[in-house]
């Protein structure tokens, strides 16, 4: 999947379990670890504001997106943009 769950960063950043933080934002341990291994398929809008509240950061700090190659790989996103086309 090209989105990629960044979760486990922050949590190391703040140096909080994945059981607090699960109780902190109101959900069940097993739907946070689905979210965090990359398994979920969406995310509501209100889980994510409440993720980004208790770890005090912004959803761009949870999620990231990843180019997929043609054989369904995954391509690390460059820091740089490529040029653009005419």
């Amino acid at each position: 999947m090209p989105i990629a769950v960044d979760i486990d960063v922050m949590l190391a950043r703040r140096k909080m379990s994945v059981g607090e933080l699960a109780e902190r934002v109101g959900i069940t341990p097993a739907n946070l670890a689905v979210l965090k291994n990359g398994r979920a398929k969406a995310v509501r809008f209100a889980t994510l504001a409440a993720l980004c509240e208790v770890l005090e950061c912004q959803p761009g700090d949870l999620l990231r997106w990843e180019a997929e190659d043609t054989a369904g790989g995954v391509v690390r996103a460059s820091a740089e943009a490529p040029p653009a086309s005419p």
